[in-house]
């Protein structure tokens, strides 16, 4: 479960309502791919914008449809005692396992990290991933946090942000740190095929959300053994890499993609974060047109 590809989804919105249809589609999409699992409620997922109930119904129809793909649930939140509840209602919807990002408005101390880690620890009965993003949590980890934190009960994978040009070093650091049996997985997905090719165990993946054919093909070429595969296939996504990185970050441009793509509805995203505007959208569209994203299999390959 903790290993190959994990797909992020959209929790598409219509009207300021969760467009749960929608996002059922996407999950089923997503597991007739043959993905390794699903994550729902991860940063593509739009999870700290959604309130309890509208969590717990993401979770609900995430496993409802995921078949026999395993669903992780993402349950970060500001406070510990909204944590552990988000944590037992992913639980008691059949969730797989949990993603616990640290998400603050004060300033967190590496103290105040574990400190959550230790209380969801002793709290749940299925497995935990360690979502470092420090763009978006504004929570950095150290090593000495990741190796604190990997050592708690029930902690089985750690989710790293892009890797640097000397990958390898980087993760064989982390996993010197670290328990041999938690796994180690790359973000970032531009990073993806350097991040498998240096020995990461997964790739959890904005674009295997939206994308999965194109992310299982880097995923499993990767996995073979077949790393300058896995490097052609990322270096023919460069272009939606690119816009990733014109337009600030994949979350706006991975919702137009899916949009354009008929995926989900119009304005998918929760207010106030807006969507690309006609121009963007449009390069969004043309380089989906030219790398043929909306032929499955066939895009990119």
């Amino acid at each position: 479960m903790f290993t190959g590809l994990s797909a992020f989804p959209l929790t598409p919105l219509r009207d300021d309502t969760v467009d749960e249809r929608a996002f059922a589609g996407l999950v089923e999409r997503l597991a007739d791919a043959g993905v390794d699992s699903i994550t729902a409620l991860g940063s593509t997922g739009s999870y700290l914008y959604l309130d309890r109930d509208e969590r717990r119904r993401v979770a609900t129809t995430a496993v409802e449809h995921a078949g026999v793909v395993p669903v992780l649930v993402g349950i970060g939140a500001l406070r510990t005692s909204q944590v552990l509840a988000l944590a037992e209602d992913a639980q008691r919807t059949g969730a797989a396992g949990l993603l616990l990002a640290p998400v603050t408005y004060q300033p967190l101390t590496d103290d105040d990290v574990y400190g959550l880690f230790e209380d969801v620890s002793a709290a749940v009965s299925v497995p935990v991933v360690l979502y470092d993003n420090p763009g978006t949590t504004h929570v950095t980890f150290t090593d000495d946090l990741y190796a604190a934190v990997a050592r708690l009960p029930h902690v089985a994978s750690i989710k790293i942000p892009g890797v640097p040009a000397d990958a390898a070093a980087r993760v064989q650091a982390i996993r010197d740190r670290v328990p041999a049996d938690v796994t180690i997985g790359v973000s970032g997905d531009a990073f993806a095929a350097r991040g498998l090719n240096a020995g990461c165990d997964a790739w959890y993946s904005v674009i295997g959300g939206t994308l999965p054919a194109q992310a299982l093909a880097l995923t499993r070429a990767a996995q073979a053994g077949d790393h300058a595969e896995a490097e052609r296939r990322s270096e023919a996504l460069a272009p939606l890499w690119d816009l990733f990185t014109e337009f600030g970050g994949s979350y706006r441009v991975v919702a137009a993609l899916a949009e354009h793509l008929g995926l989900v509805g119009p304005d998918s995203l929760p207010r106030p974060v807006h969507g690309l505007d006609g121009a963007a959208r449009s390069r969004v569209a043309a380089v989906a047109d030219a790398l043929e994203l909306g032929t499955g299999g066939r895009g990119v390959g």
